[in-house]
């Protein structure tokens, strides 16, 4: 099922200057803004709802759907923002568009300040991406020089919209919406307590669009081709192309652009994709989208489709694109408590449950890790799962359990084997 050509990437690697307009408009960009502008906004959106395109971000979230709740407020201002602080351990896709392809990513902010009636734009990059920081304000130049950002924009008197960079602080916990925008108002990077909704209560308690990098960068995709088109480069269960990160003990490592509903086995084994593992050895299990994703044993994917419906079958799900393959001679127990440091380090201590119980996990894994397990510490490590899962502020606690319960199902007599 190998894509004929991309269609996200279809600049990625053609043009010489990233950053330049004019190889951008030569590569068919902003034709998609030219196009919105003449359409009626209900349009646009009917577009968006008729692709599914799911947020790209990890939720996957249909993307039409948040645009209408934000339609639907009355409040003003709008404001738009674009999360591209990409912090997920295995996934760095984002990266590969904010350095190769910014304009894109521009070209979907204004479509949505077009929709919205908004005037402000801000992008929340990655505090590490120096270098990529640098890059985009470059684009924003060469874009408000060529008239495509600022006032009036392409000559269209009241349409105004104005692109601001913020950088993060290294904080993870900052991928997380409502933490995000108490950053970029020079807040703690804490999460917000929800209700209300970001479309309702956002960046200084107006209405907010937030939505990441890539599905962005989706949006001119959509209007250009049209949404039925779009979603019938997917699936029934989610429209168009996704970008997958592999990584981990894969031949193949790198970024791909693969079709919603590809078979996962050619993505790991085919040449054209992974290529099969670096070592050789058979795959013992999979990481898939991130470290707040679930763990796929060999067996559970088998025959799956690299599609939103199929993964949530299996218990398994897309979430950022990130695949982390591990081959046989990976304890899980070692990889899951590597995994446990990961949290621990990145709570934001603002809530007891995920603060002090991401570290109590720890301590039992590293336990069963040093095969000090005791009789009860399985069963007792599901407790706590549970509660901090249940009792967490945010998504960060609240994910928590997903990769550790994962890892208990497909592999329990690991644990098991670890209790003296």
């Amino acid at each position: 099922m190998a894509m004929k050509e991309p269609v996200l990437l279809k600049r990625v690697g053609k043009m010489t200057d990233p950053t330049s307009v004019e190889e951008y408009i030569k590569y068919g960009g902003f034709a998609a803004l030219q196009k919105a502008v003449t359409m009626d906004r209900e349009d646009i959106l009917g577009e968006l709802d008729t692709a599914l395109l799911r947020g790209r971000g990890g939720a996957a979230y249909p993307l039409g759907r948040k645009w209408r709740h934000l339609y639907g407020s009355t409040d003003t201002p709008k404001y738009i923002v674009c999360n591209a602080d990409e912090g997920e351990p295995g996934t760095f896709k984002d990266k590969l568009l904010l350095e190769k392809d910014p304009l894109s990513i521009i070209e979907g902010m204004l479509i949505a300040g077009y929709v919205f009636g908004s005037n402000d734009g801000y992008i929340y990059i990655r505090g590490e991406y120096r270098h990529i920081q640098a890059v985009f304000h470059q684009a924003v130049s060469n874009a408000l020089a060529a008239g495509y950002l600022g006032d009036t924009i392409m000559g269209i008197d009241g349409f105004d919209f104005h692109l601001h960079i913020v950088s993060g602080g290294g904080a993870y916990v900052c991928g997380e919406n409502s933490a995000l925008l108490n950053s970029v108002e020079g807040k703690t990077g804490r999460p917000r307590v929800k209700p209300p909704h970001l479309a309702d209560v956002g960046l200084y308690r107006k209405p907010t669009l937030v939505n990441n990098v890539e599905s962005f960068a989706c949006v001119p995709v959509v209007i250009n081709m049209g949404g039925e088109a779009f979603l019938q480069l997917g699936t029934k269960d989610g429209g168009g192309t996704k970008l997958i990160c592999l990584s981990g003990h894969i031949k193949n490592r790198g970024i791909y652009e693969i079709q919603l509903g590809t078979p996962l086995d050619e993505i790991l084994c085919s040449e054209e994709y992974g290529g099969g593992t670096s070592t050789g050895r058979p795959i013992k299990f999979c990481h898939f989208g991130g470290q707040s994703g679930p763990i796929g044993t060999s067996g559970q994917i088998r025959g799956c489709l690299y599609d939103y419906g199929d993964f949530w079958s299996h218990k398994l799900s897309v979430g950022s694109g990130a695949i982390v393959v591990m081959d046989d001679s990976v304890s899980v127990v070692d990889y899951i408590t590597s995994v446990m440091e990961f949290f621990v380090h990145e709570s934001c201590g603002k809530c007891t449950p995920c603060r002090l119980g991401t570290t109590r996990l720890l301590e039992l894994l590293r336990n069963f890790q040093h095969h000090k397990g005791r009789p009860g510490d399985i069963e007792r490590l599901e407790k706590m799962l549970e509660h901090i899962t249940y009792l967490s502020a945010c998504g960060l606690g609240q994910s928590v359990s997903v990769s550790v319960n994962s890892a208990l199902a497909g592999y329990r007599d690991e644990f098991e084997a670890c209790i003296s």
